[in-house]
């Protein structure tokens, strides 16, 4: 039985009892329709231009176009679609990209019907869906670009003196004479920072000093 407001689904998945067993699950459910089932990328994106589904059931690895450019150009054509990628691969390679290119839950082929079906629902109210693995790789992976080195905290106590007053646009001369250091000792520590802060001259030290709020 039908209801006012019903969630229409698009299968996109290559292996035809994969398409019957969800569309015979989800037909059970009164709030959800399947509205089509696509075997390979390019039907896909066709019927999601023509059906404008409300969530896109999504497999990764496909003949043709994959799931991941899939995804893209999908969304390119249809932005208010959700895309559930519903794969069993779980490697960096297939689930960064995809969640790059826009896909808004991930889910494993494993996931039980009322899990799916649960997914579906809560893509329509706007609220993503991970599975559990998944969002313990994403958090990782968040952390470690948190954590990652800045390229001015690579220097030295000494180096950020040099930096500072080469900020300040002194010379090399009137560096040494402030910190009371030989001019090779300043030369070396020079060479030092442009190496660890990844530039090539001393304007480009300096304009990195200001931006990052260490020239005083």
């Amino acid at each position: 039985m039908e209801t006012e407001t019903q969630i229409k689904v698009l299968i996109v998945d290559d292996h035809e009892m994969v398409r019957i067993g969800l569309a015979a699950v989800l037909g059970t459910e009164e709030d959800i329709e399947v509205v089509g089932e696509a075997s390979n990328g390019a039907d896909g994106i066709r019927l999601a231009g023509e059906y404008k589904p409300d969530v896109v059931l999504m497999d990764l690895v496909m003949e043709g176009i994959d799931g991941i450019e899939t995804t893209r150009q999908l969304l390119k054509l249809q932005p208010s679609s959700k895309v559930i990628v519903l794969t069993s691969y779980l490697d960096d390679e297939k689930m960064y990209p995809v969640i790059e290119a826009g896909a808004f839950s991930y889910l494993l082929k494993t996931s039980r019907a009322s899990e799916i079906a649960d997914a579906i629902r809560a893509a329509v109210r706007g609220e993503p869906v991970l599975e559990s693995q998944v969002a313990s790789k994403m958090m990782s992976k968040f952390r470690q670009t948190k954590t990652e080195t800045l390229p001015h905290e690579q220097l030295t106590e000494r180096e950020m003196e040099v930096l500072r007053l080469l900020a300040q646009g002194k010379s090399n001369q009137e560096i040494a004479d402030e910190l009371i250091i030989g001019i090779k000792t300043v030369k070396f520590h020079v060479t030092n920072i442009f190496t660890k802060l990844g530039v090539e001259d001393r304007t480009q030290a300096a304009i990195y000093a200001y931006k990052n709020g260490l020239a005083e």
